[in-house]
């Protein structure tokens, strides 16, 4: 398994309060891969416009 890039407590409580349901630790594990995903493409998008920060521009969510 990787880093965890999320609060797991925060996602569980999230989740329980919202949806009343129990977080599989799978679910983690999945929303820790989607958060590095994005990040390596912020990485991508910055680098490319010649930048060492990432902004918000280079964050993109299209399914939200």
């Amino acid at each position: 398994m990787a880093d965890v890039l999320v609060v797991t407590s925060k996602v569980k409580k999230f989740i329980k309060e919202k949806g009343e349901m129990n977080t599989s630790a799978e679910t983690i594990d999945v929303l820790s891969k989607a958060i590095e995903a994005l990040c390596a493409k912020g990485i991508e998008s910055a680098k490319a416009d010649g930048r060492k920060t990432v902004m918000a521009r280079d964050i993109h969510i299209e399914h939200l």
